[in-house]
């Protein structure tokens, strides 16, 4: 059936709706009055129709296209209506965006181009009738993957979309042997058959995959591009607004993506089966009012922070990637009684971040590489004070705040403590002191809440820090946790001796 009668079909069985018949500025209202299998019915039509005018459109552009040829000077179709170019000339036309009439351009041309290369004799050509069985081997031979990708878009296999990305995504054979036209026109059947079930962004990946591995040459010569082409930039528009620009080579890419699809994953559909812990974080990662675009934003923030200004005397959440591991010590520093027989030390430690526990030998090997730094704590798990005089705290306190509150301590929140700021609850600008017993570590995100809403965090004496809400919110104010995996050593069910902690 030709486009023009499919179309006038479509139309007629939409036209014996009377709900749409009726005056433009009524219709709004009048769709809404349509059962759910009327709108089903109506919208599957509306895109038969739709597509079958892209085909219209992209044709009709290749033949502007075709007239518009830099041969043609002056008096090309595009040149003679004002316009410097096919896509401009289609751009005015439809009214549409310039990337789709480019790829309107794209692709109408490749249908005169595959037309025309099958009536020269190489595909498509009657004229010799029943050659027997070796003609009709060549034929098939002679088939490219653009002759099929065009009968399939004007069969209605594919939308012009569609079409547009597998011929993008396989591009050509690198030589024009049979061989190379058979593979490439049998891949080109494969995508399309997968075509229906799949987004044009999935289609896309699929494409470039079967191209890669069809042409491992190809794919090496992509790749290296690629990484060629890997660039950072930055600007300010005109409302002080600053934006960034970021052109991935293929191992960062995925690098990126996996950090970020870690954090998010369950906003993304995660796993159904979990421990409670995972649920509970899953669940506040869900409820997290920021969007998903600020929370990558936040994420990636930290992480620059964490790295960017690092060197290796550099405190968490402004420092080298790494791992701090927290021991705690409660007997006599004698290798005799610290070591086992092989020499191993009888300890165990405690990843700063996370709080995972992790042997002797490799807290060993952790002094030996990056050395120790000694905290002092009293019973209750306090770090003592070691100065006040900065106004930011130093390292050291910063350390002890990172051993005592195990990442940011807003209720609910996981953010690790190297992504972590260190709070005053006392204004410095009031009297407040840069004391460790005023401190505690907020992430980037509820630091600024709590400066930008109004939320306090007191704390009397030596007692928790407690949450306190915005004024007008009436709800109780929450007592802050330790998120620290070794906290059960500050409150043992038998005191120990005056503990010393050392991050190493």
């Amino acid at each position: 059936m030709d486009l023009i009668t499919n179309i006038a079909e479509r139309f007629d069985r939409i036209s014996v709706f009377a709900e749409l018949r009726v005056p433009a500025r009524e219709l709004p209202v009048a769709a809404l009055r349509l059962s759910d299998a009327s709108v089903l019915e109506i919208s599957r039509d509306l895109a038969g129709i739709a597509n079958d005018i892209a085909r219209l459109q992209a044709l009709f552009a290749g033949v502007a296209a075709h007239r518009s040829q830099r041969s043609a000077g002056q008096s090309g179709l595009a040149a003679t209506q004002g316009h410097g170019s096919p896509a401009s000339l289609i751009q005015a036309i439809t009214g549409g965006t310039k990337a789709d009439a480019t790829r309107h351009v794209r692709v109408g041309s490749a249908l005169l181009e595959d037309a025309l290369a099958g009536s020269d004799g190489r595909q498509g050509d009657d004229s010799r009738g029943d050659a027997g069985p070796d003609a009709a081997e060549t034929d098939a031979a002679a088939v490219t993957h653009a002759a099929v990708l065009r009968e399939a878009l004007m069969a209605g296999r594919l939308t012009t979309p569609q079409h547009d990305t597998i011929r993008r995504g396989l591009a050509d054979p690198r030589d024009d042997s049979p061989d190379a036209r058979t593979v490439w026109a049998t891949a080109a059947r494969h995508l399309i058959d997968d075509a229906a079930g799949l987004t044009v962004e999935d289609l896309a990946i699929r494409a470039r995959a079967l191209r890669d591995s069809l042409d491992l040459i190809g794919a090496e010569e992509r790749f290296a591009q690629r990484y060629a082409n890997r660039s950072f930039r930055t600007w300010i528009d005109d409302t002080g607004q600053h934006h960034g620009r970021i052109v991935f080579d293929d191992e960062m890419a995925l690098w990126v993506h996996a950090i970020r699809d870690a954090a998010l994953r369950p906003r993304r559909g995660g796993p159904r089966f979990m421990t409670d812990e995972e649920r509970a974080a899953a669940t506040a990662l869900v409820d997290d009012p920021r969007t998903n675009d600020q929370l990558q934003y936040d994420l990636f923030m930290s992480i620059l922070r964490a790295g960017s200004l690092a060197e290796a005397s550099d405190v968490f959440g402004a420092r080298q990637p790494g791992v701090r591991v927290v021991t705690i010590e409660t007997a006599p520093e004698h290798d005799a009684e610290r070591r086992d027989a092989f020499g191993r030390l009888r300890a165990a430690g405690y990843a700063e971040d996370g709080g995972h526990v992790l042997p002797g030998s490799l807290i060993d090997r952790a002094v030996c590489t990056s050395g120790t730094t000694r905290l002092r704590f009293d019973e209750t798990g306090n770090p003592l004070d070691v100065g006040h005089e900065h106004r930011l705290f130093t390292p050291k306190q910063r350390i002890a705040l990172a051993v005592r509150d195990g990442g940011c301590a807003w209720t609910g929140c996981s953010t690790p403590a190297s992504y972590c700021e260190a709070h005053h609850i006392d204004h410095v600008a009031d009297g407040g002191r840069t004391d460790i017993n005023r401190g505690i570590l907020l992430c980037r995100h509820h630091h600024l809440l709590l400066h930008n809403h109004g939320w306090k965090i007191r704390r009397e004496h030596t007692g928790p820090f407690t949450l306190h809400p915005p004024p007008g919110d009436h709800r109780d104010p929450i007592t802050v946790q330790s998120h620290a995996t070794w906290k059960w050593a500050w409150n043992p069910p038998t005191p120990p001796p005056r503990a010393h902690w050392r991050a190493a």
